[in-house]
């Protein structure tokens, strides 16, 4: 497999301190910058696409793979969720704002001598 596309994105829970939230809001935030039309434009199938999903929380253990999982429209998804992302507390207040990052990679089984990159200059 080749991965062919790479997109990150940050999502956030202000005042619920909800890992889970934070991190589907950064898989939107990923998916909402990218579109696929390569899969229409060349004919691939994207249920062939492999989806590799890495989530960065303070608390890993807090977020509910099943629900980020359920946030990918296309493919099949791995997802992993790892320490990263960053608390901000609000001592003042009693709250923990919830940042998290994502890395959405999408791999596809492409053989290599199909393709060819163009040694043409562009005017």
């Amino acid at each position: 497999m080749k991965r062919l596309i790479l997109e990150m994105g940050t999502g956030n829970d202000l005042y619920g301190g909800d890992y889970t939230k934070a991190a589907c809001r950064a898989v939107q935030d990923a998916l909402h910058h990218s579109s696929l039309t390569l899969f229409r434009s060349l004919g691939y199938d994207h249920r062939d696409m492999l989806v590799k999903v890495t989530i960065g929380v303070q608390a890993p253990d807090l977020v509910d793979i099943d629900r980020v999982r359920a946030e990918l429209p296309r493919g099949t998804p791995e997802v992993k969720i790892v320490k990263g992302g960053l608390d901000a507390h609000d001592a003042e207040n009693d709250n923990v704002s919830v940042i998290a990052t994502a890395a959405i990679e999408a791999f596809l089984e492409i053989n290599p001598d199909d393709w060819q990159l163009s040694t043409k200059a562009r005017t």
